[in-house]
């Protein structure tokens, strides 16, 4: 990974009311004055590992090679829980071993997962509360100044997932869900351009029709602003995923619904 001075990447669920992204940027600052750090986001819903999991497979591809990728959403710290570190062709990840890295599993091969020496890694302190702080920024600074990532740890085949849903035929009709609800309130689902390709081969007709709670959605729009104000509307987002939107409003406050809500389409 060529990258000379490469960044570091912090992804949690610390919110920005307390003092916990500010102590781990300066754990990474005290050892690599000159690291170069981007905020992903400290606002991941508190303990969720699927939401994190699912915002970093998101976004992490858009950054250069060698980038470090920090997550920590970690609600067995201090436990049993091992700290892992994962090396791609592009990319390191470092973070708790309880799922939060399952589409980096998925997406990213082949892959090279070490379990982190803690001894050598983390920095003392009194309690075991904040491994942010005290053993992932460390971490990350290290290998941003190019220690080697053969000394972080043993390799290890073993690490935690969370389940990833998958879409699945019913009948006639391809069945998703909800996998993620932004800011404003548009749904994002697990089904893809390619699963509607695929499922257009399967019949004559040529509008989609999608339901999700208790309304009907006829057909996809191209954008935005080609939405309804007053009814749920559907299209392809640049992610390739079926979303569901109200034009300049909540799909999520008008359908009340949310992650996990069954979507069909047929």
């Amino acid at each position: 990974m060529p990258a000379v001075n490469p960044l570091i990447t912090l992804l949690t669920d610390f919110g920005d009311r307390d003092w916990f992204v500010a102590s781990m940027k300066g754990a990474i600052l005290s050892i690599h004055p000159d690291a170069r750090i981007v905020d992903l986001s400290h606002q991941i819903a508190p303990h969720r590992v699927d939401e994190a999991a699912y915002f970093l497979k998101s976004c992490y591809r858009e950054f250069p090679e060698g980038t470090i990728h920090v997550v920590v959403v970690d609600p067995g710290v201090g436990s049993a829980r091992r700290a892992i570190a994962v090396k791609s062709a592009r990319y390191f990840f470092l973070g708790p071993d309880n799922g939060v890295l399952t589409y980096i599993f998925h997406d990213e091969q082949p892959l090279e997962v070490r379990e982190i020496d803690q001894q050598k890694f983390r920095h003392g302190s009194p309690g075991r509360t904040f491994d942010g702080r005290d053993l992932f920024a460390p971490a990350a600074a290290r290998l941003a100044k190019h220690e080697s990532f053969e000394s972080y740890g043993p390799v290890t085949g073993d690490y935690g997932t969370v389940p990833i849903p998958q879409p699945r035929w019913e009948h006639t009709a391809l069945v998703g869900e909800i996998v993620y609800v932004d800011r404003f309130g548009n749904l994002i689902s697990n089904l893809t351009s390619q699963h509607l390709e695929a499922g257009r081969s399967t019949t004559t007709r040529r509008q989609w029709s999608i339901r999700i709670g208790d309304r009907i959605i006829e057909d996809l729009v191209d954008n935005y602003s080609s939405g309804l104000t007053e009814q749920p509307c559907a299209l392809i987002n640049s992610d390739g995923r079926l979303e569901v939107f109200l034009k300049e409003a909540s799909a999520a406050d008008l359908l009340h619904v949310g992650k996990g809500e069954r979507i069909d389409v047929s």
